[in-house]
């Protein structure tokens, strides 16, 4: 067996999520059709991990094996590019060691929230438009505070099944980006529903609603029901996956 990892780029709005499931259809699964039907065997996908219904990826990593290998990787992403509906695009197929795992192994995931307080037919449905007047600043600055803390129960779902609701910071700030503000935030590993929830929390700040002990507070109470509703997921998106060099000093 040869494992690789497969870069891709969705728009999620018309997906249950990554991740398969029984009555919707997913990016895993159109993605494992897709490959099953040009490698004429199935293929079993491992995602770097889960988006939810609506949640977009600029850059998500998976794993897959093929016996034998593959003779042309760049063959196989254009067949799979011509195969796949619009709103699925292969960036690029690499060959990884036998061992590579790309949920286990993935160093660090980079998500982008993006908001808008004008009205443009070009970026609805993509980005979210926020209504009133929202205080950067103080959301920047409660973003600040996330790297002082290491358990996020708050920001989590519940009934998750992790061990742990521990993630290390290491990016969490808003950048104005013309009309668009941008909220950028990197982890070593993030949480079921996690962004959507930290996110929403910080409009609470921007709107004046919640101040800075209060986010602290939030945080520390470790209860998601202190925490802000969920932003929607429609402008959010998996940006980057990061992976040990190691993994792709592959022999051959």
């Amino acid at each position: 067996m040869k494992r690789y990892f497969i870069y891709l780029a969705y728009n999620g709005t018309d997906f249950c999520g990554w991740q398969s499931q029984p009555n919707g259809v997913s990016v895993q699964s159109t993605l494992e059709n897709a490959l099953a039907t040009v490698l004429r065997e199935p293929v079993a996908v491992t995602g770097a991990g889960r988006t939810d219904a609506g949640v977009h990826a600029r850059s998500m990593a998976a794993h897959f094996d093929v016996p034998g290998g593959l003779p042309d990787t760049a063959l196989l992403a254009e067949k799979l590019n011509r195969l796949l509906p619009q709103t699925i695009a292969i960036e690029k197929i690499v060959p990884v060691r036998a061992d590579a795992h790309a949920r286990f192994d993935a160093t660090a995931r980079t998500y982008r929230y993006y908001v808008t307080c004008k009205k443009d037919p070009f970026t609805f449905g993509n980005v979210l438009k926020i209504h009133g007047l929202y205080d950067f600043d103080a959301m920047n600055q409660a973003a600040a505070v996330l790297f002082g803390y290491t358990d996020f129960t708050s920001f989590s779902k519940l009934h998750t099944d992790v061990k742990t609701n521990n993630c290390r910071i290491m990016q969490a700030q808003w950048e104005r980006q013309g009309d668009v503000w941008v909220f950028t935030i990197k982890a070593d590993r993030f949480l079921r529903n996690m962004v959507r929830a930290v996110v929403g929390t910080l409009f609470e700040v921007g709107r004046g609603k919640l101040t800075l002990e209060g986010f602290r507070r939030v945080i520390e109470a470790k209860d998601r029901g202190r925490a802000g509703t969920s932003a929607p997921a429609h402008a959010l998106y998996l940006a980057e996956v990061e992976y040990p060099p190691a993994l792709f000093n592959v022999e051959g």
